[in-house]
């Protein structure tokens, strides 16, 4: 057992609050480089930059994806400067390595329409399934929750759930970092966990529980249970995940006119840079925005009233500007 992995690890549960996922898969990732390193008589807190770049060239060789080999540098550059913030060596080696290039991906999500089929699906189905994934697909969309915040709901987060003074319900929910937010519990929502408690025979801590009522949902086990839902709505099974739900929530928010700063609070996004993803809107959405809102937009339609031929010569000139 390596000291200082350990000691790394146990700063992030600490000053971080990282998350016990968070915490295996930079253990994972940690351990992977140290065995590298092993092969090459050096070990995690004595590897130098020449390392750590053979370390990348060969994740590329075993065919780790961009955003893989990414996310192991993430994790080698936090451990090196823990080590140099600690005085377990003089220096950062991973300061001089550059990041593989990432292609922009836009978020998967579904349609407004395929949502609706989706729950009209679930409703359909009967007994517990049905119940379970209802209220799973209501929270994900109407609330846009991660699904580790959706699993690790208390049964009696439904009980305490407070009214906004907008009348709205809502929820406390611990995200990543530990950050706290409250979001909105649609009526549908709440109507839906309160049939699923309602039909548990052994009562749960969880609202969602698992085969082993002690024990809450794992994700492979709703992920299993959203793709079935997504067979019976006619729909890719493929193409549905907790994630594509929460994308789902944040597009169309955004489509329908919210602000990014309202949706970055929604989401629980420590930064507005990760919620900015979600500005991939239509041409048309963009084009209504424009017209609506720029004064010049607004100018020119009070000169198509007043004068057409004005107009158009304005139209122009922006056209070639």
């Amino acid at each position: 057992m390596n000291r200082h992995l350990e000691g790394f690890l146990e700063m992030l549960a600490a000053e971080r609050a990282a998350a016990a996922n968070t915490l295996l898969a930079y253990r994972a990732d940690l351990e992977d480089f140290a065995a590298f390193a092993a092969g090459h008589g050096k070990n995690l807190a004595t590897a130098d930059a020449a390392l750590l770049r053979a370390y990348l060239e060969s994740l590329a060789k075993r065919g780790f994806a961009a955003r893989s080999q990414a996310r192991k540098l993430s994790a080698l550059r936090q451990f090196h400067r823990f080590l140099l913030r600690e005085g377990h060596r003089p220096d950062d080696p991973s300061a001089a390595l550059d990041a593989p290039r990432l292609g922009k991906t836009l978020p998967k999500f579904l349609t407004e329409e395929e949502i609706t089929a989706l729950l009209e699906a679930a409703a359909s189905r009967a007994g517990r399934p049905g119940l379970v994934a209802t209220a799973a697909i209501e929270m994900l969309y109407a609330s846009g929750l991660r699904v580790s915040e959706l699993l690790a709901l208390p049964r009696s987060a439904l009980m305490q759930a407070k009214v906004t003074g907008a009348g709205v319900a809502a929820v406390l929910i611990r995200g990543k970092g530990g950050r706290e937010r409250i979001v909105p519990l649609s009526s549908a929502a709440a109507a839906a966990l309160t049939r699923l408690v309602a039909a548990e025979k052994t009562p749960s801590p969880w609202l969602f529980a698992g085969r082993d009522r002690r024990q809450r949902m794992t994700r492979q086990g709703l992920a299993l249970l959203l793709k079935e839902t997504a067979l019976a709505a006619g729909l890719d099974p493929a193409l549905l995940s907790p994630h594509v739900l929460r994308h789902s929530f944040a597009t169309h928010l955004l489509a329908r006119g919210a602000d990014l700063r309202s949706l970055q609070a929604l989401l629980g996004h420590a930064s507005i840079a990760t919620t900015e993803i979600y500005t991939h809107l239509t041409g048309e959405r963009l084009r209504e925005v424009l017209e609506r809102y720029h004064p010049l937009a607004r100018e020119n339609a009070g000169a198509t009233r007043a004068n057409p031929t004005r107009a158009r010569a304005t139209r122009a000139r922006v056209t070639r500007e």
